[in-house]
């Protein structure tokens, strides 16, 4: 199991960074494929799946909403099957319950057309359905027509975080927490690592920082063309007494004009409905609250041209979902566009997350995956919504650029 001891000055073939979902399902999918490796997984924080992972929605995404062909599509439908796989393989509960992408208006049907044509290019099994069978699904809703997505589903990422560290330390993997990686430098074929915790060896490394990827990646001598900028999501959940308004998943239309999907209703594995995020700029990268405040991380964020480039962009959805994060009425009013009976009484704070959004220098957000291979190092430096949903996938595919690097 994993350990806090002080750190062993062992010689590891790999050490991976970072122990959200897709570090854990890196470094499982590296020891299946090689038995016998030497594996160390590096962990910053008292216990895994701290950060993104562990404040994620639990959605199994289908793939629908991305450019077919790109990493997020390819690796989403391919990492949905495994996931499931997974789960049914080692008893994790999971429902392939389903979800609506509602048009409120007919301004949205044409946008809403779109996403069901990327979904069929995808390869989702999804349908365009009218309003009286939305009603059928979702008696609450108000919509004028929607895209049901049937194999859309939910489940409890902290949970398959659980069983992917039992699996590394079966396997012989060693993981170890409350360690803060600090620097790496190359000694002949290896690399040292120096950590909060002692320093170790190491052939190659893999980072998967999240929150802190680009910082993860400079200490190991690689610069990020892009910068990650840190966004709170704030949420709400539903009462006991209002959660029939939910059956299942209901979103809106994304607006084309702002690079996220906008709040929407999500019934939990665990039970309980959330509703939300809005998206607003967390003032430190692991602030999960409206106070929380780090003046370093703030300035890096504040300095950086490509946020400034990106805030004039999209000044005015910013103030509005700004707003939203002062105003519960006007989060409400959001929400009663696709449930109209919603009331504010009916809302209970909700925990909130924070997305590691990785920015370009020219302003703006980084919509793929971005993995960067160096000759002792793959580093993941960008990996948003549905990163949980292809995390076996994603480790999939690091594990095969390591091991290329790694011969017997």
């Amino acid at each position: 199991m994993p350990t806090t001891d002080a750190l062993s000055d062992v010689a590891y073939d790999v050490a991976v960074i970072g122990g959200g979902i897709v570090g854990l399902a890196t470094a499982w999918r590296l020891l299946e494929s090689r038995p016998g490796l030497k594996l160390l997984l590096l962990e910053k924080e008292a216990e895994l799946a701290a950060h993104q992972t562990g404040h994620n929605s639990g959605v199994i995404h289908s793939g629908i909403y991305y450019k077919p062909g790109s990493l997020r599509a390819t690796n989403c439908r391919a990492g949905k099957q495994q996931l499931e796989d997974f789960c049914i393989t080692h008893g994790i509960p999971f429902d392939r319950c389903g979800k609506v992408i509602v048009a409120t208006s007919e301004a949205e049907v044409s946008g809403l057309h779109k996403i069901f044509e990327r979904g069929k290019a995808n390869g989702v099994e999804c349908e365009l359905i009218s309003a009286k069978r939305l009603r059928e699904l979702e008696p609450q809703v108000a919509g004028v027509a929607a895209v049901h997505v049937p194999e859309t589903g939910i489940v409890d990422y902290r949970l398959v975080s659980k069983r992917l560290a039992e699996l590394i330390t079966e396997m012989g993997g060693t993981i170890q927490l409350e360690t803060e990686f600090q620097s790496a430098t190359a000694k002949g074929n290896q690399q040292e690592l120096s950590t909060s915790r002692g320093t170790c060896h190491s052939r190659l490394i893999v980072t998967c920082g999240g929150l802190q990827s680009d910082r993860v990646a400079l200490r190991c001598g690689f610069e990020p063309e892009t910068k990650i900028v840190p966004f709170r999501g704030e949420y709400y959940k539903l009462r006991p007494r209002a959660e029939h308004l939910c059956r299942n998943l209901i979103y809106p239309v994304p607006d084309p004009n702002f690079p996220f999907l906008g709040v929407h209703l999500t019934r939990m594995i665990e039970g309980g409905v959330e509703c939300g995020p809005n998206a607003v700029l967390a003032f430190a990268r692991e602030g999960y609250h409206f106070g929380s405040f780090n003046a370093a991380d703030l300035w890096e964020t504040l300095r950086y041209p490509g946020f400034r480039k990106l805030g004039r962009k999209h000044f005015t959805a910013g103030m509005g979902e700004l707003y939203r994060s002062l105003s519960k009425r006007a989060f409400v009013k959001a929400l009663q566009r696709l449930v109209p009976d919603l009331r504010a009484d009916d809302l209970l704070p909700a925990p909130a997350g924070v997305r590691a959004q990785a920015v370009t220098p020219d302003g703006n957000l980084a919509d793929d995956f971005i993995i960067e291979t160096t000759d002792r190092a793959v580093h993941v430096l960008n990996a948003p919504s549905p990163a949980a949903t292809s995390s076996l996938n994603i480790g999939e595919t690091i594990s095969l650029r390591v091991l290329e690097k790694l011969p017997r």
